[in-house]
């Protein structure tokens, strides 16, 4: 499978942009990415700015709705939340909205689903906050509420948390075999456990090699049980580099990453970080995104198309 790259877009922050300005300086960012070759656009489902991104009263705006909008401002990359929290919607007008994406983008929707984690959020906007494992049992459930609508035109489920009866879904994915869906998260107990039981893909933090490694072979383990050749499930990951025209620039771009985000990447030029970028993708990752709060600029982006031919 040939290496592709993501922009995803935690950030719409532009502090030199008035309001009406910030979705077009953000679709100059994706159009940068889409011109780059990128092969994905994601966005956050979040409904404030997380830690670790920004201040949590930072502009964000509401992911799928934002996706409907880009999709019709992209002509070729796919479209998809990294990731939905499966807290914050009915689990069948979630599938249902995701094959309108689909339509409205002529088949180039991703379907990425998480358990949901920023718990400050939930609060203040009324939503309920389950334990881990009830999060989990509902991400288990509404996935597979999620395949059927995407397989079939009518389909039910019954489980503890959801149940759909008969309902139907037309019009249809574009695509015959449905929207390929993408589990978020590398929890070893049960994340990897519903990756291998739901995935398309997987995207996982840049660990380093050998904890990435360890959940390959955790994930290896859980499709073997149910009969599932592990190689359906594609492995993507955040990109373990930072990249900039000049190692100068990189260090520049390095310097203001928060500190816990530091000893994630490794800043380089695109011919340093072809280099560093090899061996995980020799270990079978297909998939790299970047951020668009590290990559602000359209020519910021074009560096990274200088990468992506080079390992392509």
């Amino acid at each position: 499978m040939s290496v592709w790259f993501g922009l995803h877009c935690p950030s719409y922050t532009f502090p030199d942009s008035p309001p009406e300005r910030l979705y077009d300086r953000f679709v100059e960012q994706v159009r940068a990415a889409e011109e780059a070759g990128f092969g994905l656009v994601t966005v956050m489902d979040h409904l404030n700015q997380i830690p670790g991104i920004g201040a949590q009263d930072e502009p964000m705006l509401e992911a799928w709705s934002t996706l409907a909008a880009i999709a019709r401002d992209t002509t070729r990359v796919r479209l998809g939340p990294l990731v939905t929290g499966v807290t914050y919607r009915n689990p069948a007008l979630l599938a249902k909205t995701a094959t309108t994406l689909d339509v409205i983008s002529g088949g180039r929707a991703v379907f990425g689903l998480g358990a949901a984690w920023f718990e400050a959020e939930h609060d203040s906007f009324g939503f309920s906050f389950p334990p881990i494992k009830e999060r989990m049992d509902r991400l288990d459930e509404a996935l597979s509420i999620a395949r059927g609508m995407f397989r079939d035109e009518r389909s039910s489920f019954s489980g503890r948390l959801y149940e759909t009866r008969d309902v139907i879904n037309v019009p249809r994915p574009i695509r015959a075999d449905g929207i390929p869906i993408m589990v978020g998260g590398g929890g070893e107990q049960r994340t990897l456990r519903i990756a291998a039981k739901h995935a398309d893909m997987t995207h996982w933090f840049p660990l380093g090699l050998d904890a990435l490694a360890h959940k390959t072979e955790v994930l290896r383990g859980y499709c073997e049980a149910i009969g599932r050749d592990p190689d359906e499930v594609e492995r993507t990951m955040a990109a373990p580099i930072l990249v900039a025209a000049t190692e100068a620039d990189g260090r520049a771009m390095w310097d203001l990453l928060p500190p816990e985000r530091r000893a994630m990447v490794t800043p380089g030029t695109p011919i340093q970080a072809a280099e560093q970028l090899r061996p995980y993708i020799d270990a079978g990752f297909t998939g790299f995104t970047f951020n668009n709060n590290v990559y602000r600029h359209p020519e910021q982006i074009a560096v990274l198309g200088e990468l992506l031919r080079l390992v392509a």
